[in-house]
């Protein structure tokens, strides 16, 4: 059985305050996993964190404070509509 230490799991305040920032949840979570996995393989943070911040808390801190930059989706009103399929016959 998977058991999650208390010193993986993200800081929830930090959570909340990227939401705020990012708008989407769903964005947000791409963004920091993206984040995570470039710091996992030798990126260094873009602040200077005390070496026992976990990656996700990086990334987070770097989105709260606009060290991260990223496109916002194009909303559903604004993307073009998909194409008709056509029935076949």
């Amino acid at each position: 059985m998977l058991r999650r230490s208390v010193d993986n799991a993200m800081n929830p305040e930090l959570v909340r305050k990227a939401v705020e920032k990012v708008g989407n949840p769903n964005v947000l979570t791409n963004l920091i996993s993206r984040r995570v996995r470039q710091l996992n393989s030798g990126n260094r943070p873009l602040l200077v964190v005390p070496p026992t911040t976990g990656a996700a808390d990086i990334a987070l801190l770097e989105i709260i404070e606009d060290k991260m930059k990223w496109d916002a989706p194009e909303t559903p009103e604004a993307a073009e509509p998909a194409p008709k399929k056509r029935r076949k016959s």
